[in-house]
């Protein structure tokens, strides 16, 4: 069992359905939304 959390900061850059899904398979546990970024 891994204890290690990996949190993602999502924004601009990650919000192509394809790198979401590169995360996830990366191992991701927690997704965190930046939304001062986006307009």
């Amino acid at each position: 069992m891994r204890k290690t959390k990996i949190i993602c900061t999502l924004g601009p850059a990650s919000e192509r359905t394809d790198v979401l899904q590169q995360l996830i398979h990366a191992g991701t546990d927690i997704f965190r939304v930046n939304t001062t970024s986006w307009s």
